[in-house]
This record gives C-alpha cells, sequence and structure tokens, in this order.
C-alpha cells in the first residue's frame, strides 16, 4: 500500500519517524496538504474509526507528521477522508504506554495491520529498536480491530479497551 506523509517541519529530526521512514523508501513525505487527496488520511480528530472496510476506499494511507503540541491546527486544515485510529498504546520513546499518542511509523503500523496489511506493518516498524514492543503492547486489540466488519465494531471493541 502506498504510504504518503505531510511533514509539518516540527519535530526534532533526529527523533522523525516519518524522515526515517522516507530515508528507506518505505513512505514518501510531502510538504502539500493538496498531495493527499486520494487518500487515506489518518487523524485523532476525525469522528469515524478505521476499519477493515476502509482497505479498497483509498489509493494508500496518508499520514500528518507534526508536533503534538500543534496536531489541532494542523489537523483543522484536513477536511476529507480521514478516519481515527481505535485505542493504542505508544511504544516510542518520547511517549510510551500513553494512549493515542503514537509516532508517524506507529500509526501507519497499526493502519496498515487493521487494513490487513501485516508484513508492511512490521517493516515500517522494523526500522525501529522500539518497533517490536508497538506489537508486543498491542498486538490483541490489533487483532480484535483487524477482525471487525466496520467502524461501529472498531469502536466496540475500543470501548473494551478504555
Amino acid at each position: 500500500m502506498d504510504l504518503l506523509i505531510y511533514h509539518a517541519n516540527q519535530c526534532d529530526p533526529k527523533k522523525c519517524t516519518g524522515r526515517k521512514l522516507a530515508r528507506f523508501g518505505i513512505a514518501r513525505l510531502t510538504h502539500r496538504i493538496s498531495d493527499l487527496r486520494g487518500y487515506l488520511i489518518l487523524s485523532p480528530f476525525s469522528e469515524r474509526a478505521l476499519s477493515p472496510a476502509d482497505r479498497y476506499s483509498c489509493r494508500g494511507l496518508a499520514a500528518l507528521d507534526c508536533s503534538w503540541a500543534e496536531a489541532e491546527r494542523v489537523f483543522e486544515r484536513i477536511h476529507a477522508n480521514t478516519r481515527a485510529l481505535p485505542f493504542l498504546l505508544a511504544a516510542n520513546p518520547v511517549n510510551f504506554g500513553r494512549p493515542f499518542r503514537l509516532s508517524t511509523a506507529e500509526a501507519l503500523a497499526a493502519a496498515l495491520f487493521i487494513l490487513g496489511e501485516r508484513e508492511q506493518a512490521s517493516l515500517v516498524l522494523s526500522k525501529f529498536s522500539w518497533g517490536h514492543t508497538f506489537f508486543e503492547l498491542n498486538r490483541e486489540p490489533l487483532e480484535e480491530y483487524a477482525a471487525a466488519k466496520d467502524s461501529a465494531e472498531v469502536v466496540r471493541i475500543q470501548s473494551e479497551y478504555i
């Protein structure tokens, strides 16, 4: 699945998971929001949860790589074709154990897993020393979300974890 990352140049370049994915050729970076057209955009502010039913509704996945402090301002510019990830715990060193505070790489890997692209999800996180920990922390909910039939079922499953 094609992976595109809108990069807002707001994070520490040494810790930026989006840039690292681009360096390895796993995802492409863009600085233009207009490039996101046709992609399913991961947004923590979306009213609809990502589910396996979204698998064929787009030409690829897009993530917005920005500072959590600026996230709301950046995401308010995006209106079309967004999905929120369900409850998951971060494994990255900056937000370890915090729910919903995923890095760009974790968000893309989680979305790929839910959409049935498990090998690609593993590839995304294989570039990070803590990547395997994300799957260890979230294995059970990820399996359940990936087996859900639609967004409503993902939300129901999520409520069991919150």
